[in-house]
């Protein structure tokens, strides 16, 4: 393939490879040229310009097939636009040589296709050059069209489109010919041409004028006639044709009325055209207005569907604005349409019509008009309602019959009601909380117009209404309750008109149905209204015969609803529900005999009817509230259902006896009883199988069935992937809902709510907008399919023979259409079936069972009908699936081959192909591999079968099965499969759409079987690889939607597996070109692979998608890849991209897809965008902040545009407002003008939800990314260090200001996101300062906003959960605002109340939180009280359910349970930190009683909480210590029940929370001493927390459960503390005293009840886990890595506290318990300082080592350790661990350096604490001794300073035995040290501190002498001193240490003096020169002193006496 890559055609090389490689080198040449012209250089071009013609033109010749023929077009067209265009006349000529050529062979049309396609690119790229050549190019191509055969006509008609499209108005001469001759063509036989002409005319009337004038009506007939048996391809074009003639009939393009002088169709003519095709159809003009009148005659429904396709291509292209403006008109039409008698001949074809019209409407007002136009829609829509009611009620209250026609009006109104009530519907449920303006405003009117339909005498219409006032409270949740209220209280008034209790049923059934959208549901009281309600329907039924069928309708609908609100409300009600249906029924089969021999048809009706409603009740309780349904209650259910059963047999005799009318209600009784068994389990009615199975078989058998009703499963029931075959790939296109009508199956697609009143209450099914159950006759076919599949699995072999027979008998029987129909309900019924035993994992059966089916099965694969074909082939693999042996396997397979070597019709080679298929996909690869080879061999041959294209695509699709489903074993087909694939790509007529999707579905499985391999480089690898690819290449340029979407499938696998051979440049722009496509399944598949690539490689595919929007003016790049109307089922011919397919704009590809949320309503759809934008924005958001912010923004802006019309905004700040609405206005301006013809819709609510959820993304990406982001001096200084540099908080004024937008909104989600997003940005933002004004924080410029955003959240009639939210971003912003203040803490916990506290708070309360708290705590601390117990209570295991209060608790009711259960698991962490915080601050000194005042209060308030307590006890019944007692049990309960097991998806703030709440009460003494008391509740406690530690990492939570930890163990201690104190009380007296503590007198500790055990296992947990060495277990292990790293901070101080905790432990042991936990506590001690003491540059001590020697201490200070039993393991420990410690201070050479100081200090610590053990240890004493003097002859200044001061201390030790040896070794270092510092002066201030404190030790070694050493150790000191002082001279000039030390030196020698004055008078005496240095100093000082006293006139106290003093002692 490498060798294609050149510029010339490599000619030696296509002569060296074979034949059949030949075409796919060319396709690579061409590919290649079509890259390479459009960036080569153009004098490149130039010299080889001749050559290249030569090979292109040769190649015309050479019979290319249609891709290559496209892409040689079109690079010779490329190659004369770039390079000369001297020789294009020759080439056109040789073409059109070609084109007259008169040879008709096969062979010789290709190269005729090619001219063809030539002379098109030529005019499309050059258009007015060739000018002159035109008329003789277009002549000849309209001559040859006539005698083309198929393929040649559409080439040729792609070609004048072509040709039109590149001379524009210069062809006007040729437009009437193109015209006369393109226009005959429209109904061709082949779909492929009718498409082509429909495209051709199109671009035709860009020009011609006469088709939108003079000829508009004709077109109008050809375009009618054209869709006749037309398919989805054709409608699709000819609409597109049809619409925008009569949109530019009536809004002509303003050159070409300039040029001529147009009369312009009028607005009436143009509808009244387009309503022919809606209401006449195809066949024939008016012919007269008599006949249009005449009802006769069916409407063709293809032309509806494409005349409703049309309508909406119409509205469209006129666009939204003009829409706003003629909405009315329009809308009156539209209904007029459904009204028309002609459309409503029979109830079907009523629903097909109004469906129709609902998807004109949807597809309009739904996606072209934003939402402020959309509630202008809606009013008018009212108003139409409202005007056809009017109407109505004057005929049905015109009692005197003048008004003949009435009857027929109304019936024509039910149809405008049903639209415009859906449409009304569907606009609310998509405005949701932005519809409320609609409600709001009483001139509108909406309420009372849908409330007055449900008066309607038509069902259909009352249903509609009633469906309306469902989607009205779904988006307005807080309309349900009154609704509810208003329809009951309705219901009670007019309880004697039938209409109006059928009605107001409908509407209530409809509301219960929608509670479950609704997020707070209704109050459940409502739910004992509607039981009342329907109880008193039912028993009044009887009293008047008028009403008794609707008040048991009404009544059985309204109990079937009532299920739905699921079993928290059903619980209650169920034994009086199991009453009523007990009741329906006979008791006993005689009571049923007797039934048949009475009553007349109407009792029968209403009977049946009662007992349809019953069981449909029934129905929706089994669906509702599975957890019911005990075996008790199903055996209860079982009893009227049995009888209903036996009922059946019974049905025919009495419809006999009574009229063929009451089968509808039979029918009905069936239906239900069906899909009610379908629900329960099998087993629980295998008694009635027999009887069962009869009804079941009979009922899709069409047994007593005279109609050929066919049921609508089969396609579910088949293979997803099945759909090319069957075509129900229609169901994924835009147009699904009116596509449906034309579907084969009996009424389908005609859905409605009228066929199955229940479906008004049920949920609706995914994807569709509005329930619609099928008819009834469909619908019992379909439930009984359903029912036989789920029958089938638990039927006797013996039975299933018997049925099986039963039905190849029925198929003989029937004949014609009938057996079709008969057959199909089969086949479904089979697949039901065998899909059931596959689920059950069971078997079909013995031999002859098999035998049976397959019979049946293999007879149906050559049935001509090929949905049946598709079923057999279906059910033989599920059958082979089934039956699971291979040899059955084998023979289904040997079967098939022979069949189809001998076959040679299409219909049995396509079925047994399908079948070959099937057996694969079931049985999978190693079930079926020995058939592979001849299962590969057999269809590779078929798929070659050029004569028929339906045996190509079954063949192909079967390979694709196959080739998915063998996976690695097919790898060794994949080379011939593939090049059979490219074969048929190249030559395969695009036309045959379905072979080349079978291709594109081939490629793709076999680019998943060769899966990663594809990465690798190998020679077979890369041509599989380049296959591939151009494979891919071809498929991605077809025509049909389809196959480009399976082209982008291929490609995406192929980018999975290979990414560096995907080419994004050229696949992300297409991609971008597809979002705009008209097709779903092409968008979908373009952003399925966005959302691919966008995970991987986001940058780049943004970098590709914003270079498409840089090409887009230029039209060379993207007119010839973006033709508008590429042949075929055009894939870019969107109405709303016209302009060159090219739609992204500066915001680029993220811009669009937030574009693209507003318009698409597919679910996958729209959660791909999603996907895309969310990887999108986490691989670019925090690079390109200023981009993703501003789209949020724009997005978000149009919220503040929206509530301008409202008064919901009232209290917005004005600047605030001002600031941006500049830029707002400009923004919607600009949109506008660069493309008038598409009005900018405003972002929807939905879409607007999105981007504040993104906003709140970005502000947590960037919090990821860097710190400097939320800080505003360092973002500023990096804005100044690199502009570029973008930063958050730079933006902050713009986050707050899009959060406001959001927050002030009117929809409710909007209004939550934003509220989200304002508690993120003050959570983040929170503790950044202002740089400009220090001690202030960046917020707080934005007080003003923050309060305008919350305050309309505290109005009346906000939803309580936007309420609830609120608070909480009020507290947060108070805490942020307050955080000096004390504990503002408490008050978070009002927000997690229920909403009780805030429903009198309307305007916001004052600044500090706990003002406001303050005065409610004594109510409050009730209610956290209250809740707490029912969390508590709440969060028992199911098994306790008995335990709980039978009339709820404080905060929910019994039926609440399951909702409240959620609120209280958000809630529960911050209240029981309340409650913790109240109870420390009242110190549990507050009873009960004391509050019941408080409650009182509460109570007048008429707050509806029940605080009942469960006993029932008046509440000052319990005393004090008791309350308490239950409080600690219910705080420490649901603490440890909490901590036990945090679920991993519970936030961190409630583990937080909770431990706070701990440490807060095991503040007060309390609790205390409650834990102390029950050893185990501490020991316990202690055990979850370890536990808790294990699962969970942060350190915040490891610090805080330390803190609970020291907490416990000084309880402990205290506790220890007082009962050792009243014991040495008692027993001063006593001899022996009980010993206290753990261990007793043995020592020994228990594991589980020993608090010290499990407090150390704790503490060593998180000392291992920190410093993992400490383990011996660990550091042994082979996975250890002994890395010694400094403890990070947080670490740091978890060790600290845990050392802390450790050497408090030994105190609460007895003496023998100590020396069981001591040798622990003080290894883990001596080794903590080892691993923490280590020398750092700034002298700081770290947190473990001061605790490590605070432990020490308060170790070796133990007094109780010390009793006569243990003193010798007691000094045995304190030697060793001394030793230890002399060890550790030892410097190594591999470990950093010890900090010494430390290490001394400790030494100290045991010196001086513990002397008398270690006094005569010769070893410890020298150890020690060394330390020192390393440490006083170490260089580091500070380092001795800190051994002098140890030193010191130890001197002045008590027992001389242990300071004697200490003094006699280290004081004459000292001295020595001392003495060298005269001629070293200290320099800086730690060197002089080192000195002073050597002086220390020396003065207290003077003081401690005896007396007559005193002159010898002063000798020692004084001369020292005075050698410190410095002379006048030298003073001067000294630094500020050596100052300082002279003064010191002065003031100690002064101070020395008068306390030893002999001993000083002897020294000074023996050297003369120290007196006079002395006397010297002193004058100098004094000097200097009168100086600064004389320069301050101070008040004259005189210092001389002490002077004096000084001196006279000379």
């Amino acid at each position: 393939m490498e060798l294609a890559h050149s510029l010339l055609l490599n000619e030696d090389a296509l002569a060296q490879i074979t034949e059949a490689k030949r075409p796919v080198f060319i396709f690579e040449w061409l590919r290649f040229l079509d890259k390479v012209l459009v960036a080569a250089n153009k004098t490149d071009v130039k010299e080889k310009q001749k050559k290249l013609v030569e090979q292109l033109t040769g190649l015309i010749s050479s019979s290319p097939g249609p891709p290559t023929r496209k892409l040689l077009a079109k690079n010779l067209a490329a190659l004369y636009s770039i390079g000369d265009t001297f020789t294009v006349f020759q080439t056109l000529d040789k073409c059109n040589d070609i084109i007259r050529n008169k040879d008709d062979t096969a062979a010789y049309l290709p190269t005729k296709l090619a001219a063809v396609a030539c002379v098109g690119a030529f005019y499309e790229k050059m258009g007015r050059m060739l000018g002159s050549a035109f008329p003789e190019t277009v002549n000849n191509l309209l001559k040859s069209l006539k005698s083309a055969e198929s393929q040649g006509r559409s080439e040729i008609l792609m070609s004048l489109q072509k040709v039109l499209n590149g001379l524009g108005g210069a062809a006007a001469s040729c437009h009437r010919d193109i015209y006369k001759n393109a226009r005959s063509l429209l109904t061709d036989r082949s779909m492929a041409v009718r498409c082509a002409v429909a495209k051709c005319l199109l671009e035709l009337q860009n020009e011609a004028v006469f088709m939108w004038t003079a000829e508009l009506e004709n077109i109008a007939t050809l375009c009618f006639k054209a869709l006749e048996n037309s398919n989805y391809g054709v409608r699709v074009a000819v609409s597109k044709l049809l619409g925008t003639v009569m949109a530019t009939a009536l809004m002509p393009k303003q050159a070409t009325v300039m040029r001529q002088n147009v009369k312009r169709a009028t607005f009436d003519e143009v509808l009244e055209l387009m309503a022919t095709g809606f209401l006449r159809g195809g066949s024939g003009f008016l012919k007269s207005g008599g006949e249009m009148l005449k009802v006769g005659g069916s409407v063709n429904r293809e032309v509806r569907v494409g005349v409703t396709q049309a309508y909406v291509v119409f509205v469209t292209t006129l666009g939204g604005q003009w829409l706003e403006r003629s909405f009315a008109t329009f809308l009156s039409h539209v209904l007029d349409l459904v009204s028309h008698p002609r459309a409503t001949q029979t109830h079907v074809e009523a629903v097909y019509s109004r469906r129709c019209v609902s998807f004109i409407l949807r597809a309009t007002v739904g996606s072209l008009l934003g939402e402020k136009a959309q509630i202008a829609a809606a009013k008018e829509i009212c108003q139409a309602i409202g005007k056809q009611m009017k109407a109505v009620e004057a005929v049905v209250n015109d009692t005197s019959g003048e008004n003949k026609s009435g009857a027929a009006d109304i019936a024509a109104s039910q149809h405008v009601m049903v639209c415009a009530l859906q449409e009304l519907g569907s606009l609310v449920q998509s405005l949701n909380a932005t519809a409320s303006p609609l409600i709001q405003e009483a001139s509108i009117g909406l309420l009372e117009t849908v409330t007055s339909v449900l008066l309607h005498p038509s069902m259909a219409a009352r249903l509609a209404a009633a469906w309306c006032l469902r989607c009205v409270a779904v988006a307005l949740p807080f309309q349900l309750a009154p609704f509810l209220d208003r329809c009951a209280e309705r219901l009670n008034n007019l309880k004697t008109s039938p209409e109006a209790v059928s009605g107001y049923s409908f509407a209530m059934a409809a509301l219960l149905g929608g509670v479950h959208q609704c997020p707070l549901g209704i109050p459940h009281a409502k739910g004992k209204m509607v039981v009342s309600i329907a109880e008193d329907l039912l028993r009044t039924a009887a009293q008047n015969s008028r009403l008794s069928l609707q008040r048991t309708q009404a009544g059985w609908l309204l109990l079937g609803a009532l299920m739905t609100l699921g079993p928290s409300v059903v619980r209650y009600h169920l034994p009086k529900m199991l009453l009523l249906w007990r009741n329906v029924f006979p008791r006993s089969l005689k009571e049923l005999e007797a039934e048949k021999a009475r009553g007349d048809s109407f009792t029968w009706q209403v009977t049946l009817e009662g007992r349809a409603g019953a069981l449909c009740a029934m129905r929706s309780f089994v669906a509702h509230c599975p957890e019911l349904l005990t075996e008790d209650v199903i055996r209860k259910l079982m009893t009227p259902i049995e009888c209903a059963m036996t009922m059946m047999s019974h049905i025919p005799s009495v419809i006999k006896a009574h009229g063929a009318h009451l089968k509808a209600s039979a029918a009905m009784v069936r239906l239900r009883l069906y899909d009610i068994l379908a629900l329960l389990p099998p087993k629980t009615y295998e008694g009635s199988f027999n009887a069962l199975l009869r009804e079941l078989v009979a009922e899709f058998t069409l047994t007593d069935n005279s109609a050929n009703t066919t049921t609508s499963l089969l396609r579910s029931l088949c293979h997803y992937d099945d759909s090319v075959l069957l075509g129900s790939w229609l169901q994924e296109t835009d147009h699904k809902s009116i596509e449906d009508q034309l579907q084969p199956n009996s009424a389908s697609g005609s859905g409605a709510l009228e066929h199955d009143p229940s479906s008004i209450y049920l949920r609706i099914p995914v994807g569709e907008a509005v329930p619609g159950p099928l008819p009834l006759g469909v619908s019992v076919i379909d439930a009984s399919v359903a029912l036989f599949g789920v029958v089938f699995p638990h039927v006797s072999f013996k039975h299933r023979l018997q049925m099986l027979d039963h039905f190849a008998e029925c198929v003989k029987q029937a004949k014609g259409v009938r057996q079709q129909a008969v057959q199909l309900n089969i086949f479904t019924a089979v697949l039901s079936a065998l899909k059931g035993l596959a689920e059950n994992k069971s078997t079909l059966g013995p031999e002859e069972v098999r035998k049976s089916a397959l019979t049946l099965v293999m007879g149906a694969l050559d049935n001509p009908n090929p949905i049946l074909r598709c079923a057999a082939g279906e059910a033989l693999g599920r059958m082979a699936q089934v039956v699971g042996e291979a040899t059955f396997i084998a023979r289904m397979a040997q079967y098939s081959f022979d069949k189809l070597k001998s076959a040679r019709d299409v219909v049995s080679r396509t079925g047994h192909s399908l079948a070959l298929g099937c057996l694969h996909r079931y049985v999978g690869g190693i079930g079926s591999g020995q058939h592979l080879k001849t299962s590969v061999s057999i269809l590779l041959a078929l798929a070659q079968d050029g004569t028929s294209s339906e045996v190509q695509t079954w063949s192909l699709h079967s390979l694709a099965l196959i080739v998915d489903s063998s996976g690695p074993m097919y790898r060794g087909y994949v080379e011939p499969t593939l090049s059979l694939v490219l074969t048929l790509l190249l030559t395969v007529p695009p036309s045959h759409t379905e072979v080349h999707q079978c291709l594109g579905r081939c490629l793709g499985a076999i680019i998943t079987t060769v899966g990663p391999e594809l990465q690798g480089n190998g020679a077979t690898i890369s041509t599989i690889r380049s296959s591939c690819l151009v494979g891919c290449a071809i498929t991605q340029d077809h025509s049909d939607s389809l196959v480009q979407a399976a082209a982008i499938s291929c490609l995406q696998q192929l980018h999975m597996f290979a990414p560096r051979h995907v080419n994004l440049s050229s696949l992300v722009p297409s991609l971008c070109v597809h979002l705009c496509s008209s097709h779903l399944l092409l968008r979908r598949a373009a952003v399925a692979c966005l959302r691919q690539l966008a995970q991987r490689e986001a940058a780049e595919v943004c970098e590709y998608a914003m270079s498409l929007a840089k090409n887009a003016g230029d039209k060379e790049s993207s007119g010839a890849n973006v033709s508008p109307f590429a042949p075929g089922v055009s894939s870019r011919s969107d109405v709303h991209c016209r302009h060159q397919g090219v739609n992204i704009t500066e915001t680029g590809l993220e811009g669009l897809l937030f574009g693209m949320l507003d318009r698409e309503t597919d679910r996958k759809l729209c959660s791909d965008i999603h996907d895309t934008l969310g990887h999108m924005l986490s691989s670019l958001a925090v690079e390109k902040l200023s981009h993703w912010l501003m789209l949020c923004k724009d997005v978000l802006a149009a919220s503040s545009d929206m509530s301008t019309a409202t008064p919901l905004s009232s209290g917005k700040d004005e600047e605030f407002e001002k600031k941006d609405e500049m830029d707002d206005d400009t923004m919607f301006t600009t949109l506008g003008e660069e493309d008038k013809s598409k009005p900018f819709v405003a972002p929807r609510w939905a879409t607007r939800v999105f981007a504040a959820d993104c906003l709140c993304r970005i502000i947590n990406l960037c919090e990821n990314a860097d710190q400097a982001h939320f800080d505003l001096a360092m973002a500023r200084s990096a804005k100044l260090r690199n502009p570029t540099n973008d930063l958050l908080v730079l933006h902050l004024s713009d986050l707050i200001r899009m959060a406001f937008m959001a927050a002030t909104d009117h929809s409710n989600q909007l209004r939550m996101a934003g509220l989200q997003a304002l508690e993120d940005i003050i959570k983040k933002f929170a503790s950044v300062p202002e740089p400009e004004f220090p001690g202030h924080v960046i917020l707080e410029q934005y007080q003003a906003n923050v309060g305008a955003a919350l305050r309309p959240a505290f109005s009346q009639d906000t939803p309580s959960d936007i309420i609830a939210k609120a608070c909480q971003v009020y507290v947060v912003a108070m805490n942020t605002k307050k955080e000096a203040e004390s504990k503002p803490q408490r008050a978070i916990k009002n927000t997690d109340d229920d909403d009780d506290e805030y429903s009198t708070i309307d305007e916001l309360p004052p600044d500090s939180l706990i003002t406001l708290v303050q005065p409610e705590l004594p109510t409050l601390s009730r209610l956290w009280l209250a809740a707490l117990k029912d969390y508590a209570l709440l969060t028992l295991p199911a098994e306790f359910a008995s335990q709980l209060p039978p009339d709820g608790g404080a905060f929910y009711t019994p039926e609440t349970i399951d909702t409240a259960r959620l609120h209280y698991r958000n809630s529960w962490a911050p209240i029981l930190h309340a409650v913790a915080l109240w109870l420390n601050s009242t110190g549990f000194t507050c009873s009960e009683s004391a509050e019941a005042a408080a409650i009182a209060g509460l109570q007048k308030r008429s707050t509806p909480i029940n605080l009942n307590q469960a006993s029932g006890a008046t509440p000052s019944a319990k005393s004090l210590p008791e309350i308490n007692k239950d409080r600690m049990h219910l705080i420490l309960g649901v603490s440890i029940q909490f901590l036990c097991s945090p679920r991993p998806e519970e936030p961190v703030e409630h583990v937080t929370a909770c431990l706070q709440a701990l440490h807060t009460l095991l503040d007060s003494p309390y609790a205390r001493i409650h834990i102390a008391e029950d050893q185990l509740i501490g020991v316990e406690l202690l055990s979850v927390l370890h536990r808790l530690l294990l699962t969970w990492n942060p350190p915040s939570v490891q610090l805080l459960v330390t803190g609970v930890v020291q907490q416990i163990v000084r309880a402990a201690q205290d506790y220890l503390q007082e009962k050792r104190n009243t014991l040495n009380e008692d027993d001063m007296e006593k001899e022996s005293c009980p010993v206290l503590g753990e261990g007793g007198d043995s020592g020994g500790l228990i594991p589980g009840k020993s608090l010290v055990f499990a407090t150390m296992e704790l503490l060593m947990f998180i000392l291992v886990r920190h410093m993992p060495h400490l383990s011996t277990k660990m550091s042994d292990s082979p996975s250890h890595v002994a890395t010694k790293t400094r403890l990070s901070e947080e670490s740091a101080r978890l060790v600290a506290a845990t050392v802390t905790i450790l050497s408090d432990l030994p105190s609460l042991c007895s003496p023998a318990g100590c020396m069981t936990v001591l040798p622990t506590i003080l290894f883990l001690i001596a080794r903590i300082l080892k691993d923490t003491a280590i020398k750092s540059a700034d002298n700081q001590v770290p947190p473990p080592v001061s605790a490590a020697l605070q432990g020490i201490k308060s170790i070796v200070t133990l007094s109780m350790a010390k009793t006569e039993d243990t003193q010798k393991q007691w000094t045995a420990l304190i030697r060793s661990t001394l030793a230890c410690i002399l060890e550790y201070s030892q410097p190594e050479d591999s470990m950093p350096m010890p900090d010494e100081v430390s290490m001394l200090t400790a030494i100290a610590l045991f010196l001086w604490s513990a002397g008398s053990e270690i006094i005569g240890v010769q070893s410890l004493q020298n150890g020690c001794m060394n330390r020192f003097k390393n440490a006083l002859n170490s260089c580091d200044p500070w380092v001795q300073a800190k051994c002098y001061q140890l030193l010191l201390s130890v001197f002045q030790h008590s027992n001389r035995a242990l300071s004697t040896p200490y003094i006699h070794s280290l004081a004459p270092i000292v001295v020595e040290k001392l003495k060298a510092v005269e001629r070293n002066r200290p320099a800086s201030n730690t060197e002089l501190l080192a000195v002073q404190e050597g002086i220390k030790v020396l003065e207290t070694l003077v003081a401690l002498g005896e007396e007559h050493n005193r002159v010898q150790l002063l000798a020692l000191l004084v001369p020292t001193l005075i050698s410190y002082l410095l002379d006048e001279n030298s003073f001067a000039s000294a630094s500020t240490a050596s100052k300082d030390l002279h003064e010191f030196a002065l003031q100690n020698l002064m101070h020395i003096g008068p306390l030893y004055p002999h001993a000083f008078k002897t020294v000074m005496g023996a050297a003369p020169e120290l007196k006079v240095r002395l006397e010297t100093a002193v004058r100098a000082s004094q000097a200097s002193k009168a100086k600064a006293a004389a320069r301050q006139p101070a008040p004259a106290v005189h210092s001389a006496p002490t002077i004096k003093l000084k001196t006279s002692f000379f």
